[in-house]
């Protein structure tokens, strides 16, 4: 099917944007970089929200700052090798994501940085995505302002109760995964989620 330009057409299809440490796999804490493979653990129930929202029929794209590159912590073979293990994990489980959009520089003007949003966009234009339809989930306020600068409606994952501007707060993973099993609706579906 030939797809068509990000906004919304009945033929451009939503999709869940999800960050990368904290929400897919177990944070290593603030300042601190997942450096090796032997670092990245999955959370355990992550692939259950991933497979809730593959269902539902949207599109799964990870946006993760990787500042650790610039930083000179890491290796660009170190973080391809970190993506193939988070990816065999998921593919054992019958998972996959669209696409894993990186941004390696330390420059927080970089258009590609979040809380810029042009990872979200860039997604948008290559798979003629529905921004307006679509959701941002992190676990930090760069995330939302991203996704809600991308046009997206957000989801924090949030232990504190610390001021938020995302749409929706969850205090876990396990909260996450009945919020998307609840309040979503399949993406042929394009109303707001129930009770929004």
């Amino acid at each position: 099917m030939t797809r068509v330009k990000t906004g919304s057409s009945p033929r451009a299809l939503p999709a869940v944007f999800f960050d990368r440490d904290g929400v897919i796999n177990i944070s290593p804490g603030p300042g601190r970089y997942v450096e090796s493979p032997e670092e990245f653990h999955l959370i355990p129930e992550f692939p259950q929200v991933l497979r809730i929202v593959l269902t539902l029929g949207y599109e799964a794209v990870v946006v993760t700052n990787q500042r650790g590159i610039a930083l000179g912590r890491m290796s660009i073979e170190s973080l391809n090798a970190i993506h193939g293990k988070m990816k065999d994990l998921l593919a054992r489980e019958g998972l996959a994501f669209r696409d894993i959009q990186t941004c390696l520089s330390g420059d927080d003007s970089d258009s590609r940085r979040k809380p810029n949003p042009g990872m979200l966009l860039e997604a948008a234009r290559k798979f003629g995505l529905d921004l307006p339809r679509s959701w941002m989930i992190g676990d930090s306020e760069t995330d939302i302002e991203a996704g809600q600068r991308a046009g997206c409606r957000t989801i924090r994952i949030c232990t504190e109760e610390s001021e938020t501007k995302a749409t929706v707060r969850v205090r876990n993973l396990a909260e996450l995964t009945e919020y998307v099993q609840t309040r979503f609706l399949p993406a042929e579906d394009f109303r707001n989620p129930k009770g929004e």
